[in-house]
């Protein structure tokens, strides 16, 4: 059986001349007003002009192909994404294509929320079924293995250099409050870093906390506390002489890492006296890649052991 792999992430503008049509597709066709296009822009300025997420996408992709190959004849994978081309649809497209008979999801975040990779899956299925093949998603990969020792080693590396007093802040994208409702986000990014920490040996709470980034500007509530309050409220404790991010809920290096981390919560931390370091991201790590296609090869073993009957679904 040839099985296809889609490997889906969020996607980015390729240039400066696509960010528009971007950030109108983000808001489901409608056209952003002069200022938020002015203001995402001046984002994408400040780190050249574009995102090196398309680029370290790709090379994420072609590490779980490698892996997947190196492990066996039966599988092909491709690339589909949220916002940008190639679409999930094209991914699938692709893979069917190319001869796949079932098709294994995974996205490129490790939290599931039905709000975000719920979504992915709910998109990939569909076009899967207009091509008539079977589509299984992974919903989470948050505590996998060698996703914990990296973060773990990436942070012991990173206190090395810092003052002793630093709290370490794990951080992830925050999602409205209405989207959080009976949604295991929140928990597995609890859980997630409670395994990190561990495995790092930072005191329980002492040492580390949760914190959100990056929300939408909408005026409905999001998810908090904004990882920019906890630095300023960490200062005005007294408690710390440093902070550390690990970005736990991203995988490439992107807008909302190199921008709203190295940038802005950068300059805050300088402004309220702390010193400041992030984590690397996961990028496309071969051991944490490795281990996703070892995932992604289990489940489409466990799937193919489980055939379904179509005509009944």
């Amino acid at each position: 059986m040839t099985t296809g792999v889609l490997v889906m992430a969020y996607g980015t503008p390729a240039g400066s001349d696509e960010i528009e049509a971007y950030y109108t597709h983000i808001r489901r066709g409608r056209p952003p007003t002069p200022e938020q296009l002015a203001d995402l822009t001046r984002r994408y300025d400040a780190l050249g002009g574009t995102s090196p997420m398309a680029a370290r996408t790709r090379t994420q992709v072609a590490a779980i192909d490698a892996a997947l190959q190196a492990s066996g004849d039966g599988f092909v994978t491709a690339l589909g994404q949220k916002h940008a081309a190639p679409f999930v649809e094209d991914g699938v497209a692709q893979l069917v294509e190319a001869g796949a008979e079932q098709i294994i999801g995974v996205v490129l975040a490790p939290h599931f929320s039905a709000g975000s990779i719920g979504q992915y899956h709910e998109r990939a299925a569909s076009a899967a079924d207009d091509h008539g093949v079977d589509f299984v998603g992974i919903d989470c990969w948050h505590l996998l293995d060698d996703l914990i020792r990296f973060q773990a080693s990436a942070v012991r590396s990173a206190l090395a250099d810092l003052p002793e007093r630093t709290k370490v802040v794990f951080t992830a994208h925050s999602l409205p409050e209405r989207l959080l409702v009976d949604d295991p986000y929140a928990d597995q990014l609890r859980q997630s870093a409670e395994a990190t920490a561990e495995a790092a040996g930072l005191a329980p709470w002492a040492g580390w906390g949760l914190g959100w980034q990056s929300a939408g500007r909408t005026p409905e509530p999001w998810r908090g506390p904004d990882v920019l309050t906890v630095i300023s409220d960490l200062a005005e404790t007294g408690r710390a002489d440093g902070i550390l991010v690990v970005a736990q809920g991203f995988t490439s290096d992107h807008l909302e890492v190199l921008y709203d981390l190295d940038v802005e919560a950068a300059a805050v931390a300088a402004d309220v006296g702390l010193a400041f370091a992030r984590t690397p991201v996961v990028n496309d790590d071969p051991a944490v890649m490795g281990a996703l296609a070892k995932l992604v090869a289990r489940t489409a073993a466990r799937t193919a052991s489980a055939p379904t009957d179509r005509a009944d679904r």
